[in-house]
């Protein structure tokens, strides 16, 4: 099972140095509250990206919210993502922005 700590901390931020165009593609900035793990924001909006601890107060284009093993599954399998969404166990506040999260995952 892929580590909650591991994608904010590692994964996310070689993906965006390996692949600026993603801030081109997405043009958002996400806050992740993953229960019992904490809140990140990966900015895909502002050149030339980049992830970090949320602050407490700290404004995004889509929040999404999730308990850390059910994160921690969508790492493993984007694809359960919605699935999660469907039971109430993932929210979004901007569903049409959670889309592009196929692309950050993929």
């Amino acid at each position: 099972m892929a580590e909650t700590r591991e994608f904010f901390d590692d994964y996310m931020p070689k993906k965006l140095i390996e692949k600026p165009n993603l801030v081109n593609e997405v043009k958002a900035i996400f806050r992740f509250d993953v229960k019992d793990a904490g809140s990140w924001i990966i900015d895909v909006k502002n050149a030339p990206g980049g992830v970090h601890v949320a602050a407490p107060d700290e404004a995004a284009d889509c929040v999404i919210t999730v308990g850390k093993a059910d994160w921690e599954q969508v790492l493993d399998k984007p694809s359960y993502a919605m699935q999660l969404f469907m039971t109430g166990k993932l929210k979004a506040s901007n569903i049409g922005l959670a889309m592009a999260l196929q692309k950050i995952l993929a």
